[in-house]
């Protein structure tokens, strides 16, 4: 049995998403609908789908998982609607606009009995599951402290149209911290509380890339675009996260993990693989490769593979969970733990104080390298 799916946007990511669908065993994309009819009829005609309105595919009676990629100030509303449509749903990061609305989803999930998964997956990649099971083997020891580090000028020097990154739902901490609050939760369990502080770096962005329909235009920044937080993990661990949309250049890894027995060293979580370094008390790195395991080679983009992005690995893992009947992975519970954080740390930022996190969740159980081969089609599909 394969579970058939429908996609709710046709934003920047849906082109990885669809590309990848056909390595996954257990998931085949049917349709496609957007607010814009004209650009799901253009996916649908270069992926071969069914283009479909947006009220006509959550309803539709052939969609076993509504696939939820619109802007995270919609993520809710179609995620609800699908849920009581009775569609398993699984969305793009964050879980929702704010933690309300992340509440209003896990509840209509808890009354219908659906599954909901929730991006990132980029933590089942192979890079963040090697990182994972050397800790788990105890290769650092017991986990102390660590940092974290989001760095860039920003999401208008090379995204099409940017607007909704500076609006409420928007900032790096939303953004881009799903990516690095989940892998840091799959390695060191839930967060206790957070401590921030933040700023808005500029009160206007100027779009600056190229090809974009409204380059040249001003933005007026909404959110904070520098956040500074620390993270006070219910093990003990803690670790400096640093958010930022105003830098130029710097030299931050973007994850490192110290523990009572050794370091370890973390690749960038926006990707699925990477170089995992491990100082085994004071010694030199030592690299661990992961590009000959599942999830790990090179395959983005598809003519010139040089990225590691597996994107829909999630959305493939819950469907493989639902037909057999277990727990998924990249589930509400987590993406309701991870928008906590990322609201606690804004929250506390605009506050000034600390701010304890209610929603807790379980770590995700580790993705051997068996069950992730199981995933795919065929051994062709891992690169």
């Amino acid at each position: 049995m394969v579970m058939r799916v429908g996609v709710v946007g046709c934003g920047n990511i849906s082109k990885i998403y669809l590309s990848m669908a056909n390595r996954f065993r257990d998931i085949k994309v049917v349709a496609i609908s957007d607010l814009r009819p004209e650009v799901a009829a253009a996916q649908a005609e270069l992926f071969d789908l069914r283009a479909m309105p947006v009220h006509e595919l959550i309803d539709s009676q052939d969609i076993d998982i509504v696939l939820n990629l619109t802007i995270p100030s919609a993520h809710a509303d179609v995620s609800i609607a699908a849920l009581t449509a009775g569609k398993h749903v699984y969305s793009e990061k964050p879980l929702a606009a704010s933690l309300v609305d992340g509440r209003r989803i896990a509840e209509a999930a808890k009354q219908t009995g659906l599954r909901v998964g929730v991006a990132p997956d980029t933590f089942l990649g192979a890079g963040a599951q090697t990182a994972l099971h050397l800790i788990e083997d105890g290769a650092i020891g017991t986990p102390i402290i660590g940092s974290a580090a989001i760095m860039s000028r920003g999401m208008e020097h090379w995204h099409p149209n940017p607007e909704f990154f500076f609006k409420p739902g928007g900032g790096p901490v939303l953004d881009m911290g799903p990516y690095y609050v989940t892998t840091l939760v799959a390695m060191l369990g839930p967060v206790h509380k957070v401590s921030a502080v933040g700023q808005i770096g500029l009160a206007e962005r100027t779009v600056t890339a190229e090809g974009s329909p409204v380059f040249g235009s001003t933005i007026k920044v909404e959110v904070l675009t520098s956040v500074q937080a620390i993270l006070t993990f219910k093990s003990g661990a803690q670790v400096t996260l640093q958010c930022s949309w105003d830098v130029w250049k710097h030299g931050l890894l973007p994850i490192e993990v110290h523990g009572t027995a050794g370091s370890i060293r973390v690749p960038d979580p926006n990707t699925f693989g990477g170089v995992v370094f491990l100082s085994a008390a004071g010694a030199e790195w030592e690299p661990v490769e992961t590009s000959e395991l599942v999830f790990g080679a090179p395959n983005w983009p598809l003519d010139a593979p040089s990225r590691v992005n597996y994107r829909g690995l999630g959305l493939a893992e819950m469907a493989n969970a639902i037909l057999h009947n277990r727990p998924h992975r990249a589930n509400a519970a987590l993406g309701l733990h991870t928008l906590a954080v990322l609201e606690g740390i804004l929250q506390s930022a605009t506050e000034e104080r600390p701010v304890i996190i209610q929603e807790s969740c379980e770590r995700p159980a580790l993705l051997r390298q068996s069950e992730a081969f199981e995933l795919l089609v065929s051994a062709a599909s891992i690169a």
